[in-house]
């Protein structure tokens, strides 16, 4: 047991961070998830105690590795799978081309790194029979693919089950027949399958319930690979359903690892709604500690099945990073981790530090609508408390040229801060917002500003709502509230309509929807949390 006091609190990673996958290469750990239509692709975030976590360089950084221009909403990178064996990291993705209606397109991927800073190799094509692909090493040497397979078929279940299939290292792809090893339990939704070998067992751990608040965890076993599979007595082992007064909700797709100490713990997918159940921060990542029943079947160290805010954590001597600087004055010769693009990786025909030193220039491209081409950058919400700031230079000549400061989810779901120039006011600045697909500009009119100065423009945000602030000229220029504190619940997975699965993201973006691909020179950006 661990000799100290201390402790691992959830979320691990807060914000945006779905679907993790969790492997140890010596004494380090590792976490990679889900990124989707976000560029680059998949995050990545290392640990030395499973206590304190530091976000690495994302490996799919080239449009070799991941070309998502196009890719609908809640599309791109589901559930990556990281794994270590013998000195080479393995990563496996899918990039989601389709996934409303009867059908859907998932390629699955791999790429290898020696190092996990990379590089990264260009990717392996393996198949597209369903998502959620994870390979095991397995203890002879052999390496196994497990995904879930889709069945678009009328009638049939969707989540048809779980298929084994060889890989092949020397050759480079798959091989022999790919066998339905596992059909899912009456909670429906089967899918996230890892495999692991211990004490004689193979285990095989996945999700089921879909990702919302029905989510859980579902472990079976066999003592062989292709199985059957024995489903574990007391199933579900994670689950936050039927307990609404949890502060972790929607608990599901674990994943597991053993420490070089010998204890073992489960990386998972949680929620926290901000008010009914809606999640602003989008899927997050967080751990829990495991033990072995005298009967081989893993089991919360709590004795329940729900996901705990503390836990106990390994017997490993605390080891933090130093925590990310609030300030970004753009002055480096690369944008730092915490930064995101929309689809398309940031290229110099768009976004520059070049352009003008210790400035961030962005050319104005497509809409906040589009799917192809958006001039945005943008980090995570990671705290129901924060504030961001930044300080714009930008001269538009009409409407259709905009920039500024903007609260995303998704091309439907969006409250934008944004200067303009109105035929009527000239420069000028007003709030835009798109919920649930519904375009409205929040004031009765845009207000007037004087030109020939850097305006500052500040967002506030306080759990379910948040408010938008300018200032004109120097730092000394004091802020001025425009509009009212606004809902922001809409910016969350829980659509009316239809599912989704990103979270929320402050960013900085520039249109020009008439082509001339105006610019904006962004000075610094400041996010802190409270």
């Amino acid at each position: 047991m661990n000799t100290t006091t201390t402790m691992i609190t959830n979320p691990i990673l807060t914000g945006f961070h779905p679907d993790p996958s969790i492997c140890r290469a010596g004494e380090d750990y590792y976490i990679a998830t889900s990124t989707f239509e976000w560029f680059p692709g998949v995050r990545i975030h290392h640990s030395k105690d499973l206590v304190h976590w530091r976000a690495l360089p994302s490996p799919l950084t080239r449009k070799s590795q991941l070309n998502m221009e196009g890719n609908i909403n809640s599309g791109g990178v589901w559930a990556p799978c990281l794994s270590y064996d013998h000195g080479m990291f393995y990563l496996i993705y899918t990039d989601v081309k389709s996934r409303i209606g009867a059908f859907k397109d998932t390629h699955n991927y791999l790429v290898t790194a020696t190092n996990i800073e990379g590089p990264w190799s260009e990717p392996i094509y393996l198949n597209s029979s369903g998502f959620d692909p994870s390979l095991f090493h397995d203890e002879d040497g052999r390496k196994w693919l497990v995904n879930m397979i889709w069945d678009h078929r009328k009638g049939k279940n969707r989540f048809a089950g779980i298929v084994l299939q060889e890989y092949s290292v020397q050759e480079q792809k798959l091989v022999g027949s790919a066998i339905n090893i596992f059909k899912g339990t009456e909670l429906g939704l089967t899918e996230a399958p890892h495999l692991y070998k211990h004490n004689g067992y193979y285990y095989l751990v996945t999700a089921e319930g879909g990702t919302g608040y029905e989510h859980a965890v579902t472990v079976a076993r066999s003592r062989t690979l292709q199985g059957p599979y024995e489903v574990d007595p007391h199933n579900p082992i994670l689950t936050s359903h039927g307990r609404t007064d949890l502060p972790l909700q929607k608990a599901g797709h674990g994943c597991l690892v053993e420490t070089h100490t010998g204890e073992w713990y489960m990386a998972h997918l949680v929620g926290r709604p901000v008010q009914e159940k809606h999640c602003i921060l989008g899927r997050e990542t967080a751990l829990q500690r495991c033990t072995w029943s005298e009967d081989g079947w893993l089991r919360l160290a709590s004795g329940d099945r729900y996901p705990e805010l503390q836990v106990s954590a390994p017997n490993i001597k605390p080891q933090p990073f130093e925590p990310s600087a609030e300030m970004d004055h753009f002055d480096q010769s690369e944008l730092r981790n915490d930064w995101n693009t929309l689809r398309i990786p940031p290229d110099a025909t768009w976004l520059t530090l070049k352009g003008r030193p210790g400035y961030l220039r962005l050319y104005g491209m497509e809409s906040m609508s589009s799917t192809h081409r958006q001039s945005l950058l943008a980090r995570r919400l990671e705290a129901f408390e924060c504030e961001a700031e930044t300080c714009l230079e930008f001269a538009p000549d009409h409407p259709q040229q905009m920039a500024g400061l903007i609260l995303y989810y998704d091309t439907q779901d969006y409250l934008y801060l944004r200067v303009t120039h109105q035929e009527e006011k000239g420069l000028c600045i007003g709030i835009l917002q798109s919920k649930y697909g519904v375009y409205d500009e929040l004031l009765e009119e845009d207000i007037p500003l004087q030109t020939g100065n850097a305006i500052r423009l500040k967002v506030v945000v306080h759990h379910d709502r948040a408010c938008f602030y300018y200032a004109l000229g120097d730092r000394e220029a004091s802020w001025k509230q425009i509009g009212e504190w606004t809902d922001i619940t809409h910016l969350c997975d829980e659509s009316p309509e239809y599912i989704r699965f990103t979270g929320t993201y402050i960013g900085l973006c520039v249109q020009d929807l008439g082509g001339t691909r105006k610019h904006a020179d962004f000075d610094y950006f400041r996010y802190s949390t409270s």
